[in-house]
């Protein structure tokens, strides 16, 4: 643990990388070691998600949970716009294989690849339901502040100014908004979502120029997404 802390120490631009390159190179892991692994993997970040942002804490200073009516709105109004423009058009993987980088997943491949724990474990299994709640945790409370700390105070400022520091949150820069929100939103599937997404998050840290805000109207999102794929069988999404 404390190899990992002194380099997260080290420099402002590792203590907010670092973390989640980790969290990322986990991601990637999943479902490398078997079927099974597509979810105790999950979980496995989740835990590193959640130990990372404990030892980042006292390096990223803005990294602060901010409850307010605006955070609230951007949230639900995200997750709206993200469920609504479901179907609306290609997925990441096919857009990719209209171009010809990658190749088109049968409607079977898509089912198969579905991160769908009743499915796999059994509907109303303990393995099922510890899985859900592990994925709406990690969703909720780990994903915002690894993602909103690396998108909105590293990348978007460093895009600006490699001395990313020196560039306050709340500065609005045209060229970092936009390719800020293209990366955030080609890490997701639902890539055209992600993008809005990207805007609104970004938008609201323009506007509150403090990250909190955006931190907290990710995990809205997140969490109305949980509820809503669990609800309605909407694994799609997850």
């Amino acid at each position: 643990m404390q190899a990992v802390q002194r380099q997260l120490a080290q420099s402002p631009v590792k203590a907010r990388v670092l973390p989640f390159i980790v969290f990322l190179l986990l991601t990637f892991l999943q479902g490398s070691f078997g079927e099974a692994s597509t979810y105790w993997m999950y979980a496995v970040k989740t835990a590193v998600g959640a130990w990372l942002i404990w030892l980042m804490r006292p390096y990223v200073a803005e990294m602060k949970w901010v409850l307010s009516p605006a955070a609230i709105g951007v949230g639900v109004g995200v997750f709206v716009l993200w469920v609504g423009l479901d179907g609306a058009y290609p997925h990441t993987d096919a857009l990719f294989a209209k171009v010809g980088l990658g190749k088109a997943k049968t409607a079977a491949e898509i089912e198969a690849a579905a991160w769908n724990p009743p499915a796999f474990f059994g509907g109303g299994s303990a393995l099922a339901l510890f899985f859900i709640g592990i994925r709406i945790v990690g969703s909720s409370l780990v994903v915002p502040p690894l993602e909103e700390v690396f998108f909105r105070s590293f990348l978007y400022r460093f895009i600006a100014k490699p001395h990313f520091e020196q560039v306050p949150l709340g500065q609005f820069l045209w060229t970092p908004f936009l390719v800020t929100a293209l990366f955030f939103g080609f890490e997701h599937q639902q890539w055209l979502a992600g993008i809005l997404c990207g805007f609104a998050y970004q938008g609201l840290v323009c506007w509150k120029k403090r990250l909190g805000d955006a931190i907290t109207a990710h995990a809205i999102t997140n969490l109305l997404l949980g509820i809503h794929v669990v609800y309605r069988g909407a694994w799609q999404f997850w």
